[in-house]
């Protein structure tokens, strides 16, 4: 029986963040991990998808490179198994990174399945990353629980003839066609980046618009911009079963309008859980709610020795998040500073062909409180002038009428993510538009349109 200061299960990007600050500040801590050291972001989720985003942004490049001068030929198809090897590769030197952090933290390492057996105690034993691992009981003062999220598939016969983002990471060959079921945030982008290598991609989704939650004229500016990639759209549709036609190789996509459609691959990006089932959260009590625990930003549980950070509690699910409440939970136990991060003013970014970059309210939330100036601008990016690339950029801002305080930036087009990190400061420090105004524009660039922008585009009363 060991004993520890605090236990966390699930070496995710929160759980050793909150395990290495825990043992920074003296703590005796030990972490747990079933599958991967890293967690999802590492292994697969943020990290193996960016390599992807930039694999088919390659392409893209090469094939622009004439109207610069450069004398090249596209390659006839993309390399998906060379590309894979290298991915894991990477995936590999990062998971040593892990390891080692938390070692030289003189943090115990567990590798199996954790499960609670009281307020207090845990058993960790055999998983998928370790089978033969032997059974050990573990006594914490604190235990953490961060074990992140899962993808869920829809409810429809032949549901298993679909795959995740999890097993696309390692398909052995890329899907010439291929169907996929969402348009969050997953389903947006590996309709890109798949179309971006080469495959025949109908997207398919409920909603009139994508990306359900962003501001509207965002959605509707990514729905032309999506056509543009040579992505087929079926809005306002829902699938209701999937049929093999093809021994296993070959799929048949049946959809509520009667339509049906036969591809390589089906990839459901309908959601994400809890990753909760074998933690024995019922047995000790821990409320749980729409299978997520129920806790506050401070991590606090209903049971006092137990603490949910990431994920698991189904709040933000980003990695960034993750990490923050990680890192504050951490010094809130063991060395109290009062730190915190401003999760209103989140930003957040979808890694399409046109990236998405957003941070602050969207129109329509900022309506509901505020009577608004919404500055907008569309543009064709210089890069694009000479290939002649169709996409025009959009850029927003959301600003009180009365304070002018800057509400929330939007923005699709290149480099939206990197520009939008550095908008966010001004959102989180709140400044007006009047200061946005007062700061030199840097030419030529594109983020120089966020200072330039100086006729409102409309008013907008509260709702």
């Amino acid at each position: 029986m060991q004993d520890y200061d605090l236990f966390v299960i699930g070496a995710g990007s929160g759980g050793v963040r909150c395990a290495r600050i825990a043992a920074q500040n003296g703590a005796r801590v030990g972490i747990a991990e079933r599958r991967h050291w890293g967690g999802t972001c590492v292994n697969l989720g943020c990290v193996p998808k960016k390599l992807m985003v930039y694999a088919a942004e390659t392409g893209r490049m090469i094939e622009d490179a004439p109207a610069f001068g450069w004398d090249v030929q596209r390659p006839s198809s993309f390399d998906w198994y060379g590309f894979l090897a290298a991915k894991d590769r990477e995936i590999e030197r990062l998971n040593g990174i892990y390891v080692s952090m938390l070692e030289k933290a003189g943090i115990d390492l567990y590798t199996g399945d954790a499960r609670l057996l009281d307020a207090n105690t845990l058993e960790i034993g055999p998983s998928v990353l370790a089978p033969e691992a032997p059974v050990q009981r573990i006594r914490a003062k604190k235990i953490v629980l961060a074990t992140g999220s899962t993808p869920v598939r829809l409810d429809i016969p032949g549901a298993e003839l679909a795959i995740t983002s999890d097993e696309l990471f390692h398909l052995p060959e890329r899907p010439q066609k291929v169907a996929i079921i969402g348009s969050g945030y997953i389903g947006v982008e590996f309709a890109g980046i798949l179309a971006g290598m080469g495959s025949q991609v109908d997207l398919f989704y409920r909603q009139p618009l994508p990306l359900r939650g962003f501001d509207e004229e965002v959605r509707a500016h990514l729905k032309e911009l999506i056509d543009l990639h040579g992505i087929t759209q079926h809005p306002g549709t829902t699938p209701v079963r999937l049929e093999d036609i093809g021994g296993g190789k070959a799929v048949r996509l049946v959809m509520d309008d009667g339509e049906s459609y036969e591809v390589d691959a089906v990839i459901m990006a309908t959601g994400r859980r809890a990753a909760v089932d074998s933690l024995g959260l019922e047995a000790v009590g821990v409320t749980m709610e729409k299978g997520h625990v129920v806790a506050g930003i401070d991590g606090k549980t209903n049971i006092p020795s137990i603490y949910a950070i990431g994920d698991i509690r189904d709040q933000y699910n980003l990695t960034p998040t993750a990490i923050a409440e990680g890192h504050m939970l951490a010094e809130q136990l063991f060395n109290p500073q009062g730190r915190t991060w401003s999760f209103e003013t989140l930003p957040k970014a979808v890694f399409f062909s046109s990236p998405v970059g957003v941070v602050g309210l969207s129109e329509e939330e900022a309506a509901k409180d505020h009577d608004l100036v919404i500055y907008t601008s569309q543009f064709t990016p210089m890069r694009q002038t000479l290939p002649k690339r169709a996409g025009k950029v959009l850029m927003k801002l959301v600003v009180d009428r009365h304070s002018d305080v800057v509400l929330g930036a939007h923005m699709v087009g290149p480099d939206a993510p990197e520009i939008i990190q550095m908008l966010a400061i001004a959102v989180t420090a709140k400044l007006t538009k009047k200061q946005l105004d007062q700061t030199v524009a840097l030419h030529p660039s594109t983020a120089e349109e966020f200072v330039t922008m100086r006729s409102p585009t409309r008013m907008v009363d509260r709702h």
